[in-house]
């Protein structure tokens, strides 16, 4: 077995048992900021198939989104139907929601991709992968990388569009 296969394994058999070293991970998490650039990626094997290299131009940031249906106010004058209920599904999936926030706060920065790397009962946490793209060390990705994560262009924002797969095995609809 390669060694991410091995990395792989260990994270997973981490989360699954929940060893004390990954609640107490969670918990640091619960105290840290929203948004925060760490040093490393937690999985790093995960991080490299996404295309992370350890070099300059590539930073890293863990993002927390809150778990659960969004609550959304309610309409102000006169009771519409359609708007009647308390809480609605978001239209967007948490990873996309995470990578939004991400970038927004390093708005110098574009979304790689992204991945989960743990949740408890009231949030769900994403490492987020970000390019400079001023840096000569980064390979150009696209054409036009401006605003990515907006346009759906990540792998989560691909899945959300109905992108995720081509040819015989997209369902017809």
């Amino acid at each position: 077995m390669s060694f991410y296969k091995y990395l792989t394994e260990a994270f997973l058999k981490e989360r699954k048992e929940k060893s004390p070293q990954y609640k107490e991970r969670l918990m640091q998490w619960r105290r840290d900021p929203p948004i925060v650039r760490v040093e490393k990626p937690l999985n790093l094997a995960r991080a490299h198939t996404l295309g992370y290299k350890a070099k300059k131009g590539y930073a890293v940031v863990r993002v927390r989104v809150p778990r659960g249906i969004r609550r959304v106010t309610r309409p102000t004058r006169g009771r519409k139907p359609s708007r009647a209920g308390r809480f609605f599904s978001a239209q967007l999936s948490d990873q996309v929601i995470a990578e939004q926030r991400a970038n927004r706060k390093y708005r110098n920065l574009e979304v790689l991709n992204s991945y989960w790397v743990g949740e408890d009962g009231t949030s769900k946490y994403y490492e987020v992968i970000l390019i400079d793209p001023a840096r000569k060390e980064v390979e150009t990705l696209a054409k036009n990388r401006k605003s990515r994560v907006f346009r759906g262009l990540t792998s989560a924002g691909r899945r959300a569009r109905g992108l995720r797969f081509k040819g015989t095995r997209r369902p017809k609809q």
